[in-house]
């Protein structure tokens, strides 16, 4: 029981940090928040996505590319251009690296006004770091576990950034129904969509890209919306007037 919830709290502790932060935030700006609070967030970040943790700038970049070139040659993660999701994986990891290290300037549309704590991207992007939080996930278990089948769960611990990443990518561009045409192949995958916090709500994303809410429809649910609207109560972010 405590390694299930051990792996359920970091599940969706790293998910809320890439949704809310990584892709709501640093991509689309969707809401305001004082210095103090971004450096918050982007310390939950550091610490939820552990040894996956993903540069809020490189991310960015990339998202915003995938919103220009959706489904097309030019989209870093299109499912309709891999034979596989681990082939999309790798091409994304490599172009995700190019940035990162600076090897390769993106075009000017997709750059600036995302935040950056060069102290951080240092410390998450070390291997000091990486295999600090993998030795702490192993440890974690060896003291808890009670089944050696649990151990199956850890490579998705020390992944669980880009497999998040990798599933909403994938799947939410091959499976499941559309509300709108977007001269893509965004879907939206219900029921699964809980378990991705509103991510795989892509087809409603796609239409309203700034929308905080990715539901549309009164029977969808965006679980990361009532989040982001109490933050705004408590003055914590400024939701953006669409």
């Amino acid at each position: 029981m405590i390694i299930f919830i051990f792996f359920l709290l970091h599940w969706f502790l790293s998910l809320f940090s890439q949704t809310f932060f990584l892709h709501r935030y640093s991509s689309h700006k969707m809401f305001k928040m004082e210095l103090f609070w971004e450096r918050f967030f982007y310390l939950v970040l550091l610490i939820s996505q552990g040894s996956s943790f993903l540069n809020p700038r490189a991310y960015a970049i990339l998202h915003r590319m995938h919103h220009a070139y959706s489904d097309t040659e030019k989209d870093p993660h299109s499912p309709h251009f891999f034979k596989d999701v681990f082939g999309m994986m790798i091409a994304t990891k490599n172009m995700y690296m190019n940035y990162l290290h600076f090897k390769v300037q993106p075009e000017p549309a997709f750059q600036g006004n995302y935040p950056e704590w060069p102290l951080v991207d240092k410390i998450g992007n070390s291997w000091l770091w990486r295999i600090g939080c993998g030795l702490f996930y192993i440890g974690f278990y060896i003291a808890f576990a009670n089944h050696w089948w649990l151990f199956i769960l850890l490579p998705v611990h020390f992944l669980m950034g880009p497999l998040h990443g990798a599933i909403v990518n994938w799947c939410g561009h091959k499976y499941g129904y559309s509300n709108h045409d977007n001269d893509d192949h965004s879907k939206n995958s219900l029921p699964w969509d809980f378990l991705l916090m509103g991510e795989l709500f892509q087809n409603n994303h796609h239409k309203k890209p700034n929308s905080p809410n990715f539901a549309s429809k009164w029977w969808e649910f965006d679980p990361t919306y009532p989040v982001m609207k109490f933050l705004h109560w408590l003055k914590i972010i400024n939701i953006r007037k669409l």
